[in-house]
């Protein structure tokens, strides 16, 4: 179905707010959370193997710069560094075994990064053999990895599929070499299609490619060249990033020449065109930055009202807990979310004292797990069943979010959602704007706002 995009609405709703891949959200952690209640609320995690488990690693090593990275990364071409990375992950598994319940089963895994592919195939195989020794996977464990196309051979992809890898997402960002020579990022388009090729001749059940807009050079009809050129590799499902400009934040984006950026009009028509084609391409627009084809298993989570958001995005496994490990990876249970720290000679300080590495985290009240319920369904089901709410949160969810409830009249006005006395529906013309309306909800909104990107 066909999503036509509204630029007036677009440029009336563009404002900073939080991507809510978790709720509160990371600028309210605190170092006054550490170590005593993370190891006290594991203790409390780990009595039975009734929950299962979603683990992360992150890998956040790359040889080169790429000026546009958001992500928490260490440039080196030292592979001795990043050998010893190595061994302290496998520390830091160590220090965890003891702690995990043994009967409980992973149903997801992530390598995220950096880039999880600069580890050597050998690597890989080390890394994965020591994760599979240490917890116990769910034959159906959807198990994924961030590969950049740079320097990746048939063998890494091999290797990962040796070690239960069966999706990887690729980031292409964009073909046109003007723009990769702008952003420090060579990955011509015969390295993408070769990549693909191997995914699914190794036998990868899902394949995401990930994309940018608003990047130097870009225009509406060059980045159309780039959609069309990916499409015709037939992903299973997309995830088109806006770049945000915060050289205040990521210091390295101030080798991005500014005046080759995008105008705001010219970003508007492109991020018009890229939900247009892909909604007429058969995919469905998950929402935030995601696209999916209709029988992807994001897709049918999305209609099942099983989808999930968490700190890699959407998923469609259900209530896990996300263990996760390695410099600056975060950790998400019911009760606490914990962050380790993001120095590498700190990380390796506390495993070395035989510390889980957490640096700060945040412990939810009753309130905040109320609100992060009613945000995620949101984001994930795009509408609320106040009925359904009342009982699962044990609440009147008209009279606990009444005040809230009455401020959705502009969205309403806007054809962006529709209302009734039972149940809060998103429209499809409203899926652009799911990050606003769930804001409405936030109640530590205009805290931190300076560290959010813009919702659209």
């Amino acid at each position: 179905m066909t999503i036509e995009v509204d630029l007036n609405l677009v440029d009336k709703y563009s404002k900073p707010g939080p991507r809510y891949t978790s709720y509160p959200t990371a600028p309210h952690f605190s170092e006054n959370v550490g170590l005593a209640d993370w190891e006290r609320i594991i203790a409390s995690n780990n009595e039975t193997a009734e929950r299962d488990l979603s683990l992360y690693f992150h890998i956040p090593y790359c040889d080169t710069l790429c000026y546009f990275c958001g992500c928490t990364t260490v440039i080196t071409r030292n592979k001795d560094k990043i050998e010893e990375y190595l061994g302290y992950l496998f520390k830091e598994l160590d220090l965890f075994k003891s702690r995990i319940h043994p009967g409980r089963k992973v149903v997801q895994q992530a390598f995220g990064g950096g880039t999880p592919t600069y580890l050597s195939p050998e690597q890989i195989r080390r890394l994965g053999n020591k994760i599979l020794e240490t917890f116990h996977f769910d034959k159906d464990a959807e198990v994924a990895c961030e590969m950049d196309p740079r320097g990746l051979t048939k063998d890494h992809i091999q290797a990962l599929k040796d070690v239960g890898f069966n999706r990887g997402s690729v980031g292409v960002q964009d073909f046109d070499p003007a723009v990769q020579k702008a952003v420090n990022r060579i990955n011509p388009q015969q390295m993408i299609e070769e990549i693909v090729g191997w995914t699914r001749e190794i036998g990868f059940q899902s394949l995401n490619l990930d994309l940018i807009y608003g990047l130097p050079l870009q225009t509406r009809a060059s980045f159309e060249k780039t959609l069309n050129a990916v499409l015709a590799l037939n992903p299973d499902r997309l995830a088109v990033f806006n770049y945000a400009h915060v050289p205040w934040m990521k210091p390295h984006q101030k080798l991005i020449n500014e005046a080759d950026l995008p105008t705001s009009e010219e970003k508007l028509q492109m991020l018009k065109m890229i939900i247009e084609t892909l909604t007429s391409s058969g995919y469905v627009y998950i929402g935030m930055d995601h696209f999916a084809k209709v029988d992807d298993e994001l897709t049918i989570a999305q209609h099942e009202k099983t989808l999930q958001r968490n700190f890699q995005g959407y998923s469609t496994k259900a209530g896990a807990d996300i263990y996760a490990f390695g410099m600056s990876s975060i950790s998400q249970l019911e009760d606490i979310y914990a962050q380790n720290t993001k120095v590498v000679p700190e990380y390796y300080k506390m495993v070395d004292a035989g510390k889980l590495p957490v640096e700060k985290g945040y412990l939810l009240t009753e309130e905040d797990k109320l609100r992060r319920s009613v945000i995620m369904r949101m984001m994930c089901d795009l509408e609320l069943d106040y009925a359904k709410l009342s009982k699962n949160l044990q609440v009147d969810f008209k009279t606990h979010f009444e005040k809230e409830l009455n401020n959705l009249d502009e969205f309403v006005a806007d054809g962006l959602m529709v209302l009734d006395d039972n149940k809060l529906t998103v429209t499809n013309k409203g899926r652009l704007f799911i990050r606003n309306i769930a804001m409405t909800f936030d109640a530590y909104l205009g805290q931190g706002e300076g560290r959010f990107s813009k919702t659209i």
